[in-house]
């Protein structure tokens, strides 16, 4: 593959880009990821105006490597251990973490790495066999005779039999993605080490006909005791055959994606739904799901109805589950730890305190990332009447380890009941 340009920005940021930068196929490319509201690009006279989102990774176009790093100055390695956390997936080995590179732009090689690192498990162990269906020739009775085919094709001579046989081998769905994800990983990859090591990995799996097929297969995955071990491989070939979660429509084209992006919004909310809803449960709690009747919906507006719900709701005990009292918690992408909340997040956050809380104790949950160690706080809102509700903001220190996470939450909601201003 030619040396690339390598051209580096972070979430939010704008680049220029030379008209010759780019080619059809890039502008197509990067046409739907704006669909997907991941960046946007603007044509100028003089050539393009690249602005990224809130989404972080490697995109490798035909003449340029674009690499967007996270606006928090949270290493690859930690970025590994919460996305592993997020995906409920176990977390690469320490000597995985120091053998390639842990920078914020190290991302894609990490993931690659996570899951080299299973496929590796997975051939010491030996891949899965199960018996799959050929048709063919035979001049001995093998398997299953096919007397469709024998009648209509030998008119009854049997010096050839027509026959279905089954056979154990490792060119299964469970084998067949997993090639298809070391080949896809190839082009992100910067290490040439981690690239060789792919692609002897990638020669020893059979190979789906397509990623979309591939991905398809992984949606209709279901996992019994004969492939459970291989559930790990499949969560990391998963996030790479997608992009990162944010390029399906260019794989659903049959398209190459050949980019690892991550919506960074989508997998804090992802960390706090499993953060808030783990130490919930050790608190004798549980998650409610939040769905038909339990979601807000704005009706008699211009247009079908609205509706909006917060990322987890909570019923915990002291709280009269019975009457439908539940604690509401959102999870904000934002730097909250340097700047106040805004008014629209004090509003929404009040309409789900008044929707989901009693009105005499109307509390709700910000968690949001912090970096230099973890921050909290409580708001009091109040009116003419009195107080109208109190809002918890929870700032999680990115650089601690998930476990550490879990005890800050753990105090957010034992103290649930009982907020002072800090």
């Amino acid at each position: 593959m030619p040396d690339l340009a390598e051209i580096r920005l972070g979430e939010y940021e704008s680049t220029w880009l030379r008209a010759e930068q780019l080619t059809p196929r890039d502008v197509d490319r990067l046409r739907a990821l704006q669909m997907h509201r991941c960046l946007v690009l603007d044509r100028r006279p003089a050539g393009w105006q690249l602005k990224a989102d809130a989404t972080v990774g490697v995109l490798v176009l035909d003449h340029i490597r674009l690499i967007i790093e996270p606006k928090f100055a949270i290493s690859g390695e930690r970025l590994m251990t919460w996305l592993a956390y997020a995906l409920d997936a176990p977390t690469p080995l320490q000597t995985t973490k120091r053998r390639w590179s842990t920078g914020p732009d190290g991302y894609a090689d990490l993931v690659a790495a996570a899951l080299l690192e299973q496929c590796g498990r997975l051939l010491r162990e030996g891949m899965r066999r199960d018996y799959v269906r050929h048709r063919s020739v035979e001049p001995v009775l093998r398997g299953r005779l096919d007397f469709a085919a024998q009648v209509s094709r030998r008119y009854g001579q049997l010096d050839q039999l027509h026959v279905h046989t089954f056979d154990r081998e490792t060119d299964i769905w469970d084998n067949r993605v997993l090639g298809t994800a070391l080949r896809a990983a190839l082009p992100l990859v910067s290490d040439p080490h981690l690239a060789r090591e792919l692609r002897s990995a990638a020669d020893a799996f059979p190979q789906a006909a397509t990623p979309g097929a591939a991905l398809r297969a992984l949606d209709r995955a279901r996992y019994t005791r004969l492939n459970a071990r291989y559930r790990a491989a499949h969560t990391w070939a998963r996030l790479l055959l997608r992009g990162g979660g944010v390029t399906d429509l260019l794989t659903d084209l049959g398209a190459s994606a050949e980019g690892l992006l991550l919506r960074m919004p989508a997998l804090w909310e992802a960390v706090v739904r499993r953060l808030t809803t783990d130490v919930a449960s050790r608190l004798g709690g549980r998650s409610v799901p939040i769905a038909g009747g339990a979601g807000i919906t704005v009706r008699g507006d211009l247009g079908n109805p609205s509706h909006f719900r917060p990322d987890v709701l909570l019923s915990l005990p002291g709280r009269d589950a019975a009457r439908g009292l539940l604690l509401p918690v959102d999870a904000k992408y934002k730097r909250y730890d340097r700047y106040g909340v805004s008014a629209d997040d004090v509003h929404q956050l009040l309409t789900y305190g008044a929707s989901y809380a009693s009105a005499d104790n109307s509390h709700t949950v910000i968690v949001h990332p912090a970096s230099g160690g973890h921050t909290q706080r409580t708001l009091q809102v109040r009116g003419p009447r009195g107080l109208l509700g109190s809002v918890q903001v929870l700032g999680i220190d990115t650089d601690a380890p998930p476990g550490q996470a879990t005890q800050w939450v753990t105090a957010i909601l034992t103290r649930d009941g009982e907020m002072t201003v800090d």
